[in-house]
């Protein structure tokens, strides 16, 4: 079952996201915080990350970054309600980054981790 790392500091968003998840086979890791995230990416092994832009104790574009300079190319779906998205790709390291606006649908999420993983090179093996 694929592991994935969830960092948003709104509870309500997180708690969407990883009942989803576990819905379509996922194994999820919910963290409130990027240090909280950053600390569970080095403790645990995952297969992908969801990754929050604004976050409330750091930015998520730190966040991924520090990710991608533990695992080049690690698979990571950044989202925001904002339009921050679009600086993603400027960010080196992060350009093939998907990215998801908030409100999302359910199948706009499974759809986005398929796409991190292609981009990655590979594919996760959940039921999506």
């Amino acid at each position: 079952m694929p592991r994935v790392l969830i960092v948003d500091d709104q509870k309500d968003v997180r708690a969407m996201v990883a009942i989803v998840l576990r819905v379509n086979h996922y194994d999820v890791v919910e963290a409130e915080s990027g240090a909280a995230g950053l600390k569970a990416f080095g403790e645990e092994t995952f297969d992908a990350a969801i990754v929050d832009i604004f976050l409330a104790d750091t930015s998520g574009v730190d966040v991924m970054a520090t990710i991608r300079e533990r695992a080049p190319g690690f698979p990571i779906v950044a989202v925001s309600g904002m339009t921050a998205l679009d600086f993603i790709g400027e960010a080196p390291g992060l350009a093939d980054v998907i990215c998801l606006q908030k409100p999302f649908r359910p199948n706009d999420l499974l759809q986005a981790l398929r796409k991190a993983q292609a981009a990655a090179g590979g594919e996760l093996s959940a039921a999506v």
